[in-house]
C-alpha cells in the first residue's frame, strides 16, 4: 500500500513540476497585458503580426516574382521587409507556441485534427485545402482591417479603440456563426 502511494505521490509531483495540458487563461491574459505595455514601452508599437506576416510573404515572393516585381508591387512597396518589434513578434509567436506545446507535452505533428477528422473525414488533402483557403480569407479580411487579432482585438482593444472593438465583436461572432455551421451535430433524423 505504501508502494503504491509513494508511486502516486512521486507521479502527482512530476506532474506539478512539468506543465501538462492548458495554461491558466487569467496568467494568460494577464501576461498578454504585460506584454502590450512592454511593446509599446520598448519598441513604441502595439502587438501585431499581419503586417509583419505580409512583408514576410514579400520576402517568400522574391524567387517567383523577382527583386524588382517585389518591389513595384504597391503593396510590399508600403510595407517592406524589416526586422522591427512586429516581426519579431512574429518569429516569437510561432517559437513560443512550439515551446509551449513541446514543454507541456502535447506537441504532435497532426495533419488532420481528430475534431475535423470526425466532421469532414480523414482527407489530408482536403483538410490543407480548407486550412489554405482559411488563412487566405483571414489574412485578406485581417488586410482590409488594418489589423488582425492581435492588432486589433489585443492592442487596439486595450487602447479602446471603436475600429478595433468593432472588428473583434465582428470577428467573434462570425467565428461563432462558422463553427455552428460547420461543427453542428446531426440528429439522428437526419436534419440538422
Amino acid at each position: 500500500m505504501k508502494e503504491t502511494n509513494r508511486a502516486a505521490g512521486s507521479r502527482a509531483g512530476a506532474a506539478a513540476a512539468a506543465p501538462h495540458g492548458r495554461w491558466n487563461a487569467y496568467w494568460v491574459g494577464a501576461g498578454i497585458g504585460v506584454l502590450s505595455w512592454v511593446a509599446f514601452a520598448v519598441v513604441n508599437q502595439p502587438l501585431g503580426i499581419s503586417t509583419a506576416l505580409s512583408a514576410a510573404s514579400g520576402v517568400c515572393a522574391l524567387p517567383v516574382m523577382g527583386v524588382e516585381g517585389v518591389a513595384q508591387n504597391a503593396y510590399w512597396a508600403k510595407t517592406p521587409f524589416k526586422w522591427d518589434g512586429g516581426m519579431l513578434f512574429l518569429v516569437g509567436t510561432f517559437l513560443g507556441s512550439f515551446l509551449s506545446a513541446w514543454t507541456s507535452r502535447t506537441w504532435r505533428w497532426e495533419i488532420v485534427p481528430s475534431t475535423w477528422a470526425g466532421r469532414f473525414g480523414s482527407s489530408g488533402g482536403k483538410r490543407l485545402a480548407a486550412a489554405f483557403i482559411g488563412g487566405a480569407i483571414i489574412m485578406y479580411g485581417a488586410r482590409l482591417a488594418g489589423g488582425c487579432t492581435s492588432g486589433h482585438g489585443i492592442s487596439g482593444s486595450l487602447q479602446l479603440a471603436l475600429s478595433s472593438w468593432t472588428f473583434f465583436l465582428t470577428m467573434f461572432g462570425s467565428g461563432v456563426v462558422t463553427a455552428w455551421l460547420l461543427f453542428r451535430r446531426h440528429s439522428r433524423s437526419g436534419r440538422q
